[in-house]
């Protein structure tokens, strides 16, 4: 994140963006998290479609559609794309502000010595 106006030509980081970014995103896995267990639920039953064979098939390539290799499958993906994409942003914040304190450590302790 950019600030609009810096006072100094370069890039300013505005951590509590980011902050509320990783905030945001931990909302969204969670509803994943929900997703991923609604279609894991709904590759488990059986449709009531009766017993044709027809119909058969059709209730077997509905479950494979949702099951592991299926809907299932993708939105577990995402979500796991998603938990990363989380912690990587979560360390990035994380390393910054601890960069950011050991500058503002670093400056003060030269301030104190002159």
């Amino acid at each position: 994140m950019l600030s609009s106006e810096p006072d100094e030509p370069g890039v300013e980081v505005l951590t509590d963006h980011l902050v509320s970014q990783v905030r945001s995103l931990v909302g969204i896995g969670d509803e994943t998290g929900g997703l991923v267990s609604s279609a894991a639920r709904l590759a488990e039953r059986r449709p009531l479609l009766g017993t044709a064979p027809p119909a058969l098939h059709l209730a077997a390539r509905l479950r494979e559609a949702a099951g592991p290799a299926g809907l299932t499958g993708e939105v577990s993906a995402a979500d796991g794309e998603l938990a990363g994409y989380h912690r990587a942003l979560r360390d990035t914040v994380s390393r910054y502000q601890d960069g950011d304190r050991e500058i503002a450590w670093r400056f003060n302790g030269q301030e104190t010595r002159t």
